[in-house]
């Protein structure tokens, strides 16, 4: 994952990889035949490494103050360099390495997707969201607007202007947070 942070899929080989483990290339080939299989696993297993924001245990109602309490956790973790260059050598790598983009979608976008989904379908019935609001495009909106923020930005932002920034997005999409 380090090196796949640091200079990207296509100088991440198994030469670099076996060299940082500080194993001999064959070594590597014995548990994963390419470089692509090797960094799907380190996908995999770098799920691990992100931190769970979830809050399970309080009501529907109570949504909008756990997005207080959370947001300044989201916003570390989004601004962190090693998650943004990670983003974004996952993005770009997409086409000409698909099985690492979708290592990426499941085993670390979906599962936040569904969580958010589930809460954001509570927040309907308790009337914490419109009732009308549609989740999944609001989920879309919400993902292609912090994508905008991390990756498009020439000076990254640091994590007090993405918690800020999150606030407002959330405020935007419908949610009544402080």
């Amino acid at each position: 994952m380090e090196l796949l942070v640091e200079r990207g899929v296509e100088h991440a080989g198994i030469e670099q990889i076996a060299k940082r483990a500080g194993v001999a290339k064959v070594t590597v080939y014995r548990r994963w035949s390419s470089k692509e299989d090797l960094l799907a696993a380190a996908i995999e297993h770098a799920r691990e490494d992100l931190p769970n924001t979830a809050d399970a245990g309080r009501p529907a109602e109570a949504l909008p103050e756990v997005i207080a309490d959370l947001l300044p956790r989201w916003g570390e973790v989004l601004a962190e360099p090693r998650f943004r260059a990670l983003t974004a050598r996952l993005l770009g790598a997409g086409p000409d390495h698909p099985r690492l983009l979708e290592a990426y979608v499941r085993h670390h976008v979906e599962p936040r997707r569904e969580r958010a989904r589930a809460a954001m379908l509570q927040a309907q019935a308790a009337g914490v969201l419109a009732a009308d609001a549609d989740v999944d495009l609001l989920m879309d909106m919400m993902t292609g607007a912090i994508m905008q923020h991390l990756l498009m930005t020439p000076t990254p932002p640091d994590a007090a202007e993405t918690t800020a920034y999150l606030g407002r997005l959330l405020r935007q999409a419908g949610f009544d947070i402080a």
